[in-house]
């Protein structure tokens, strides 16, 4: 156990306390110690030491963490003191025969020694706490469902405790930890007893011991989302099924509560550690400004407009195509900052006079630019509507900006602009080029145009974790495409954190593109699998996966930025500045009108042309060898 470094430390300490303990246990007794025995005090205080080093390592008292002093340590210090004692009197007589020893010194001395050592431990748990009355005597706790516990955390040790009430519904019967410095180690006397790699190992140890598992619990917050995924991985080949601990902010004070353990959310496979963000720099773009969001409806712009009315802006324009979208955002609004100025406005950027009124009423300062026809397939069969909305959408935005005098307006990208294979991202790539030319054209006063690329939004509209969802629900099959698609992914929330992030500082960078770093790709047939095994089910067993073919459009791999583009880092480590091509803006323009004219008219041989002048690296997904052979 002294491998550990608090180990060490500790033992240190319990060997000063007991190098102490004699000769305060004879000065309580006799005061002056010196005068009335020096050759006892010397002999005893070296004899208790030596004792003491060797029947603390013995007893293993340095399983224990002092974060978590409780009964149980406790009840193993009597334990170590009282042998110390025992041992120690009649070595002492003897060496001396203790004639000048008081009869009462022995008991002094363990109350002394107890002291000593179970004092700090206690102490240093109460000042890491920061609360009294932390332990308390509780009768041993009922049997429960066997549960392991990944991570020996401040949660787990709130868990533990929990579950030492009558009415709890589980029983701790181990630990694991990401790393071997507590392994050995024991929070209330439940020990950790491997690392998250030796789950397999740990599970058989206990099964044989009459002990084992029937759950995992996931019981800290910052678990990257690989970790989570491969104890998710390792818990289904024992048979065990996997849950987690509420966050911490989340638990109710007092170890009488009932602490609830709940399902794994896909969130937690994909996680990855929270990127420090300038929350101050966020409120200074947004606090006193108006600010309007085209697709405030949408699962982005939704999105957007919460987090920018909790930054205090001094009012709010929401503008939707669709109705009901627009209603409950405004709803949402309404109930959560209801002193918040705000107007819903029904609106189509495809009408370039209604964008340009709605701009001239609201003028907006800020702009966040998220209305946008996104899913693939739907894109793909209806070609016209898509390049209408996405690209020739995105020109009016811009230029009711210009006219109304906004200082920044930020145009919501997506990773299915690089090397497009679809008319989605196609589209989105010509909306991109647009914004950076407007941007390289301004000179040092006019509208600052930003753009923000990130790849797949999880739980949005149209994603696949939506469908997975509901396909469970139904009893399955789930479908994949292709077993070899992947995808990056992040939540909505952290999405739009780094979109507000990347506006405020966005500086002069112009005709850049801030790409947010997506972390690891995700492979949707193991996606899939994973989610079957968070329903308590087995792939392949209790329901099947089905795989399709790869829909029109879709690639196997999506990409983040080009090949071509050099990326740039940024003061915030999830952003990333790319620069990619640009065009002249006049000469775009005249592209865009040829554009908006082929759509009005529906020729597809001409927008075919066309996209492929606007978007040289466009090329069909019907002409790629991985979706024809897919």
């Amino acid at each position: 156990m002294l491998r550990f470094r608090h180990a060490q430390l500790a033992y240190l300490h319990d060997i000063a306390m007991a190098a102490i303990s004699f000769p305060l246990a004879m000065w309580l007794r006799v005061g002056e110690v010196m005068s009335y025995s020096p050759t006892l005090t010397i002999y005893g205080t070296l004899l208790v030491t030596a004792v003491a080093a060797v029947v603390f390592r013995a007893l293993r008292l340095y399983r224990g963490i002092w974060r978590y002093a409780s009964l149980n340590d406790l009840i193993n210090l009597v334990r170590a003191v009282t042998l110390v004692v025992l041992i120690f009197v009649p070595i002492l007589f003897v060496l001396t025969r203790a004639e000048d020893l008081p009869r009462s010194v022995p008991i002094i001395e363990w109350g002394v020694l107890l002291v000593l050592l179970g004092g700090p431990r206690f102490a240093y748990r109460i000042l890491k706490d920061r609360r009294t009355g932390t332990f308390s005597f509780r009768p041993p706790p009922r049997p429960g469902i066997p549960v392991l516990l990944a991570g020996a955390s401040d949660a787990a040790e709130l868990f533990i405790r929990a579950t030492r009430s009558e009415d709890s519904l589980y029983s701790p019967v181990g630990m694991i930890a990401g790393t071997a410095g507590r392994v050995g180690r024991n929070i209330h006397g439940i020990e950790v007893l491997g690392t998250f790699d030796d789950l397999p190992q740990v599970v058989e140890r206990l099964e044989a011991a009459g002990k084992r598992p029937q759950r995992l619990i996931l019981t800290l917050d910052d678990l990257d989302g690989a970790t989570v995924r491969r104890l998710v991985d390792a818990a289904d080949r024992v048979g065990m099924t996997v849950a987690r601990l509420p966050k911490l902010t989340e638990l109710r004070s007092g170890v009488t509560d009932r602490i609830e353990v709940r399902p794994v959310a896909i969130e937690d496979l994909l996680g990855r550690p929270q990127t420090v963000l300038d929350r101050e720099g966020m409120r200074r773009l947004v606090q006193g400004k108006r600010v309007l969001v085209t697709g405030a409806g949408g699962t982005i712009g939704g999105e957007l407009v919460r987090q920018v009315a909790e930054f205090g802006p001094a009012e709010v324009t929401l503008v939707d195509f669709g109705e009901f979208n627009l209603y409950q955002i405004d709803l949402e609004l309404q109930e959560r900052f209801p002193d918040l100025p705000r107007r819903a406005v029904l609106g189509d950027v495809r009408d370039r006079a209604a964008i340009g009124r709605i701009f001239a009423e609201a003028r907006p300062e800020l702009v966040f630019h998220a209305a946008a026809l996104k899913h693939v397939p739907m894109v793909e069969a209806n070609p016209f509507e898509g390049i209408l909305t996405n690209a020739i959408g995105t020109r009016h935005v811009a230029e009711a900006c210009r006219a109304a005098g906004v200082a920044v307006m930020v145009l919501i990208s997506t990773d299915k602009a690089v090397n497009p294979t679809n008319i989605m991202g196609a589209s989105k790539r010509i909306a991109e080029s647009w914004c950076q030319a407007l941007d390289l054209d301004r000179g040092t006063q006019g509208t600052r145009f930003v753009t923000v690329r990130f790849g797949n939004v999880l739980g949005s509209t149209g994603s696949v974790v939506p469908l997975f969802q509901r396909q469970l629900a139904a009893g399955g099959p789930l479908t994949v495409t292709h077993p070899e698609v992947m995808r990056y992914f992040m939540t909505v929330r952290e999405a739009v954190e780094l979109v507000l992030q990347a506006t405020a500082m966005a500086g002069d960078e112009p005709g850049k593109i801030y790409v947010l770093d997506m972390g690891e790709p995700v492979r949707i047939i193991d996606l899939a699998r994973q989610m079957i095994r968070l329903a308590g089910l087995r792939p392949g067993e209790d329901i099947e996966i089905k795989i399709t073919g790869l829909r029109p459009g879709e690639k196997l791999f999506e990409e983040i930025f080009h090949g071509a583009e050099p990326l740039l880092p940024t003061a915030c480590k999830g952003i990333l500045l790319a620069a990619p091509r640009t065009a002249d803006p006049a000469t775009l323009a005249r592209l865009l009108d040829e554009l908006a004219n082929v759509c009005r008219r529906a020729d597809a041989a001409a927008l075919e042309a066309l996209l492929h002048r606007l978007v040289p690296e466009y090329r069909r997904y019907d002409s790629l060898p991985t979706a024809a052979s897919g």
